[in-house]
């Protein structure tokens, strides 16, 4: 059975595909590698070209005639998105219209999206709930927002179902070191961290540590890649089953202070890492931490990885590549 993923010779896109093709299914990569890595694509058949490009999208979906779409394609970089806000509307909100009229012309109707915790905004309640109010806080949250409200005014028009999973923070590596992390530049507290371990950047900075928390620094919910991506397949199987359309978090419930996980960092490395103290970044929210109740209940769901496992693999990616 093929499933079409869109962007999927990038991080969180390449470590799906690897899981789909463990469950059976074939994955189809559509990708214009902007910022994926043909490399990544290991688990099926690549396709290069542009969710802008409304024709060559619905050309690939006719051939392989996918059973269900699973979309990454975005720009994700929370400052890039305030100092580059219509680069994020056309890429992420135009391209998705795109997509979907590709998608609708060529009879699909099922949708995985990839949404962000980055919807919500400032907390109001923690953990943070589906139904906590989304009000985000920079361009590139609303972006997936207007997707998500696109997505749920589609499920009402006609009988197209889809599934938007709001993660939290990605990080870790295939387990097995096959594929990782790799952005340019790279923006992920992580792999900077882990750079820094292995001397190829000079310090890490921590933007802002007088934030209402625990130790002055933000507080995030780090959810290991392979996770995200057994979830993405228990969405495309749960539309597959016809469920209905539905918005679900991605994340441990665990939240982690920068601190406290350059602090794991340092223990999983055995390297003292360099720390600079920067200003906070427009955009950034203090805490952000996910209530992943529904998605155990709904797609029988749950994280497998620790925040130990989740730097060691990292780690294991970082320090065996050559990026």
């Amino acid at each position: 059975m093929k499933i079409l993923v869109v962007g999927g010779a990038g991080y969180i896109g390449s470590h799906t595909c690897l899981d789909l093709h463990a469950k059976g299914f074939t994955p189809v990569v559509f990708d214009n590698l902007e910022n994926g890595h043909e490399e990544f694509v290991r688990w099926g058949p690549f396709e290069r070209g542009d969710i802008l490009d409304t024709d060559r999208v619905h050309e690939v979906i006719a051939r392989y005639q996918p059973e269900a779409i699973v979309h990454f394609a975005a720009l994700i970089e929370v400052g890039q998105s305030v100092q580059a806000p219509l680069a994020f509307y056309r890429n992420n909100v135009a391209g998705t219209i795109s997509l979907l009229s590709a998608a609708r012309r060529a009879g699909v109707r099922r949708m995985v999206f990839s949404s962000t915790c980055a919807t919500y905004g400032l907390p109001q309640h923690l953990p943070l709930t589906e139904g906590h109010p989304q009000r985000p806080l920079s361009p590139y949250g609303r972006t997936k927002l207007m997707v998500e409200d696109i997505l749920r005014d589609m499920s009402g028009a006609d009988d197209f179902r889809s599934v938007s999973l709001r993660y939290f923070n990605a990080a870790g590596a295939d387990p097995e070191g096959r594929i990782g992390e790799w952005h340019e530049p790279e923006t992920h507290a992580i792999p900077l961290a882990l750079e820094v371990a292995l001397g190829r950047r000079r310090d890490f900075k921590i933007f802002g540590d007088d934030y209402d928390t625990r130790d002055g620094t933000c507080v995030r919910d780090y959810v290991h890649v392979m996770d995200l991506a057994d979830a993405h397949s228990r969405a495309v199987q749960y539309l597959l089953d016809d469920g209905a359309s539905i918005s679900i978090n991605l994340g441990t419930g665990t939240g982690t202070t920068v601190k406290e996980l350059l602090d794991k960092i340092e223990a999983v490395t055995r390297r003292k890492l360099n720390v600079v103290e920067a200003a906070r970044r427009p955009g950034d929210a203090p805490v952000l931490v996910a209530d992943n109740e529904l998605a155990r209940e709904v797609l029988g769901w749950s994280p497998r990885y620790d925040l130990s496992e989740i730097v060691g693999t990292a780690w294991n990616w970082h320090s065996r590549s050559n990026m």
